[in-house]
């Protein structure tokens, strides 16, 4: 790391209590915006279609989304050292309001498919920029609070996307999903100038600078790796043309992003992000949970109509259950990592999770809708208790100059893993129904035979229950992967730089504490402290 040192006092203390509140208010409606946005627009799709036409590439509008979320995540991290958290929320939520308006008057569907990407991309600096600033605004002691939140926001969003839209398309209409983005975004927008103030960073006479070709790289690595994963068995088969000339690209890239990063003074994706071992394996273990992530968020609500025989409804909430029990968890998961230290209590939630994706695969055929519910309860405590842990204790590790590009490695690798996660899983899935059915139809030809009132027939259901069992039998192993990583990879003691102000009752008795903060911000610390 450079030499400079910025002489600053902790955000939260400059801030001041009085007026965290309002910049609390503004992270969960910013949070709110990425979360709904990524699914609000699922159910309005008919009328989408109908008004627009492009029924063939209309899957652009969540993949050209997610995409644009996912590659810039990186960029606006090291962004948000380099400047400032405010400057890179503020820019980030303006792209994505306007990303906004431009979908309200979309003329067709390849303009909004490119205005979709535009809200990606300010999208990825509310994702990132929220959560770094989370860490920035509490201390130790009090960042699972703030973190359980943002988890409630995000999840009751993601959940409520699809029924908000479904609703705003059916008595309003379709455009009025982009268009409430708006008086949301300009009320977090004002919350944020008025009342975030960051502290003052040293002049140390060089001007700041940014490794731009390392972003573009970057962008176009992963815009090209996530395209061939997410379009690869859907728009072209896994063994043609498209797939091996996009993944040729995409590994070429990544030798051209290496080369880049590796000659510029200020990469955007640096060295120690991997070199670190606790930033490492937490990555390794967050990019685990974003594969086991895909199990019940896309092929559960699947299952429990055709198989369960649910209405969407009341196949949604067997899915929503568990965003009841991952915040409470991870409130309490506190509680479990100052006794244990943070690896230890992540690994206690993550190897409970292998064990409850596992027992999915023993429920009775057909079943009953309350225990795969019961399952999903579980799962979503066990998840809580591993996930925010890894995002605190890494958060806790680094100084205020680097956290905002290791929050957003973090992040990059659960997106990146969700998106790997639905490539290998779909792929999974429609072999075990297409060798059950003899090679005839796959999962999605299903699921819109559901939606449309259709009800499958007994040799249909037989064949999802045991795709999805195949799918959950992956997620367990995904999870089983994340365990093993903690277990060899990361430190048994996570370094946590000691912040001015604490109270050795604020951190984990079982990690260690790094010292040597200037004003409650060190930079440049490696790993264990040397």
């Amino acid at each position: 790391m450079g030499s400079t040192r910025p002489a600053i006092r902790d955000t939260a203390r400059r801030t001041g209590t009085d007026r965290r509140g309002p910049v609390v208010a503004a992270l969960m409606l910013a949070m709110a915006l990425a979360a709904l946005d990524a699914t609000i627009v699922s159910t309005a799709v008919p009328q989408i279609v109908g008004d627009l036409g492009g029924f063939s590439v209309f899957s652009w509008l969540f993949s050209g989304y997610l995409l644009a979320v996912t590659v810039t995540l990186p960029v606006y991290g090291k962004l948000s050292d380099t400047f400032g958290r405010k400057p890179v929320l503020i820019a980030g939520a303006a792209v994505f309001l306007l990303g906004s308006l431009l979908c309200a008057v979309a003329w067709n569907m390849g303009a909004l498919i490119a205005f979709r990407i535009v809200q990606g991309l300010g999208g990825g600096a509310l994702q990132g920029t929220v959560q770094t600033l989370a860490a920035d605004l509490y201390p130790l002691k009090e960042r699972p609070k703030i973190q359980s939140k943002l988890s409630t926001v995000w999840a009751l969003s993601a959940v409520a996307g699809p029924g908000v839209g479904g609703v705003l398309a059916a008595y309003a209409d379709w455009r009025w999903i982009f268009l409430i983005n708006l008086p949301i975004g300009a009320v977090a927008l004002w919350l944020i100038a008025r009342h975030l103030h960051e502290p003052e960073r040293e002049r140390t006479g060089t001007r700041a600078r940014v490794d731009w070709a390392g972003a573009l790289a970057v962008f176009a690595c992963g815009g090209v790796l996530l395209t061939a994963l997410v379009q690869g068995g859907v728009a072209w088969p896994w063994l043609s043309g498209p797939s091996f000339a996009l993944f040729g690209m995409g590994l070429a890239l990544v030798a051209v992003v290496v080369m880049v990063e590796r000659r510029a003074a200020e990469p955007i994706i640096p060295g120690w992000v991997w070199r670190r071992r606790t930033i490492a394996a937490v990555n390794l273990a967050l990019g685990a949970l974003g594969l086991l992530m895909v199990a019940p968020t896309v092929f559960l609500p699947t299952y429990a109509q055709a198989v369960l025989g649910l209405a969407p409804v009341a196949a949604g909430f067997v899915l929503s259950v568990w965003t009841l029990s991952w915040p409470v968890s991870a409130a309490l998961s506190q509680h479990v990592y100052r006794r244990i230290g943070f690896r230890n209590t992540a690994m206690l939630g993550i190897g409970t999770a292998s064990l409850i994706l596992l027992a999915f695969l023993f429920l009775p055929y057909p079943g009953q809708a309350w225990q795969p519910t019961l399952l999903m309860l579980l799962l979503g405590a066990a998840l809580g208790l591993f996930q925010l842990p890894l995002i605190v204790g890494v958060q806790s590790t680094v100084g205020w100059s680097e956290r905002g590009t290791a929050t957003a490695s973090v992040l990059f690798c659960r997106q990146t893993g969700q998106t790997v996660g639905a490539a290998v899983f779909g792929a999974v899935a429609n072999g075990v129904l297409a060798s059950r059915l003899g090679g005839a139809g796959d999962l999605d030809s299903v699921t819109r035979a559901l939606d449309s009132g259709g009800r499958a027939p007994e040799a249909t259901r037989r064949a999802i229950a045991d795709a999805v069992h195949a799918v959950y039998l992956g997620a367990s192993c995904a999870a089983a992967l994340a365990f093993l990583v903690l277990l060899l990879l990361a430190p048994r003691r996570f370094p946590v730089l000691k912040e001015v102000g604490d109270q050795a009752d604020d951190r984990a008795p079982d990690d260690a504490v790094v010292e040597g903060v200037v004003e409650g911000v060190t930079d440049g610390v490696k790993e264990d402290g040397r």
